[in-house]
């Protein structure tokens, strides 16, 4: 990441909002120039927020990247309010100017910019800190049936507990992870799910923090597929470290569990248990090309229902065409804090929550932990418990 790039854009950012809000709040003694600071401070801060071990090494740098991304979402959330501060602003112009007896005195040009202004830093800074709450939190549960067609008897009522995009990392560490597994383990599920971007960093820095997974409990065990930020990160390792840990790392493949009496072999109560690598894992290694269809490669037609893992929604038309029942993914966090939980979209078929397409149900994760800014807004990180029941 190029550093002088970075460094411009944040302190283009920042001076746009001292240059909007920091007059009007002169009406305050001291408010201008206590802004000012805050805006410089974390203006040098932000990028530090992504490239702080390259300035230093633990624990500094982790102290770096803390204050870094602290500092990124006050000020993602103090831009976007003083842009719409600014289209206020505006519209109060054009009615002053149409309109001008009819204009509230809330609206009047000697209010409106004072106290939009104080409006902007105090929703910044309050946003912020409940957002951090949110996202330092452990993930609440989320319960979710899913009705599937033709779900045999034995099946109805099979549980799965997904958790994603933890991104266990340099805010994120095994006490917060150890934190997830222990209320997953309390669900008591038939099967744990983790659908991708559990890391933001390599084996040899993340290991011991990760180890926890190593304690996770289900009847049918723990399976997990790839997402783009273990490619960042170093895939081949961590797959080889995951299965040391004991989960099940699928890569285009499949199992085919019996949920019924393990003495019989009973078809009714037979499911496939797929995963894909990541969608873009091709630009990283082209053998971890995505391929729903190869991981349905040789399973049993008369399984009673197919489950596929894929980290992506975008995955989910390639696994309706290879005849899964439900794909569960994550990727998007919900978009993790407004307002960009409504852009999402524009990016992925599916933002959160239970969707069908064609005779596919996806799930989409919120995600269990954050990436960068440890804050969440109008979009809450879940455990979720998802049960099969008969359509």
């Amino acid at each position: 990441m190029a550093l002088i790039p970075l460094f411009l854009v944040s302190g283009l950012l920042h001076a746009y909002v001292g240059w909007r809000i920091g007059p009007a709040l002169a009406a305050f003694s001291g408010v201008e120039w206590a802004l000012w600071l805050l805006l410089a401070a974390s203006a040098v801060l932000v990028p530090m927020g992504l490239v702080g071990r390259r300035f230093a090494k633990p624990p500094t740098s982790d102290v770096l990247t803390w204050l870094g991304l602290l500092c990124m979402g006050l000020i993602s959330s103090l831009f976007v309010l003083t842009l719409l501060r600014d289209v206020l602003l505006l519209v109060a112009d054009m009615l002053q100017w149409m309109w001008p007896a009819a204009l509230p005195d809330v609206l009047a040009p000697e209010n409106l910019p004072v106290w939009s202004a104080a409006a902007v830093l105090l929703l910044g800074i309050g946003v912020t800190a409940l957002g951090y709450w949110n996202a330092r939190r452990t993930a609440g549960v989320v319960r979710v049936d899913v009705p599937i067609a033709g779900l045999p008897a034995d099946l109805h009522g099979f549980t799965v507990a997904q958790i994603s995009d933890i991104h266990v990392g340099p805010t994120i560490k095994h006490g917060y992870l150890q934190s997830i597994v222990s209320a997953v383990n309390a669900l008591g599920v038939d099967l744990v799910a983790i659908t991708g971007d559990l890391v933001d960093g390599s084996v040899k820095e993340l290991a011991r923090h990760v180890a926890p997974l190593s304690g996770l409990t289900s009847r049918h065990g723990t399976y997990f597929v790839t997402g783009n930020h273990e490619y960042y990160s170093g895939a081949h390792a961590w797959i080889d470290e995951l299965r040391r840990l004991g989960v099940q790392v699928l890569m285009n493949e499949h199992v085919v569990l019996n949920h019924g009496d393990p003495t019989t072999e009973s078809t009714t109560a037979m499911l496939v248990v797929a995963g894909v690598s990541d969608y873009s894992a091709h630009h990283f290694d082209e053998s971890h090309r995505s391929d729903a269809k190869a991981a349905m490669d040789g399973a049993p037609e008369h399984a009673g229902f197919r489950l596929l893992l894929a980290h992506q929604p975008r995955s989910a038309p390639g696994a309706a065409q290879a005849g899964f029942d439900l794909q569960l993914s994550g990727h998007t966090h919900g978009g993790q804090f407004w307002p960009w939980n409504h852009f999402v979209r524009f990016q992925q078929p599916f933002t959160a929550g239970l969707h069908k397409l064609q005779d596919l149900w996806v799930y989409t994760s919120r995600g269990t932990g954050y990436w960068g800014p440890p804050k969440r807004f109008g979009a809450p990180s879940e455990i979720t418990h998802l049960r099969l029941v008969t359509a």
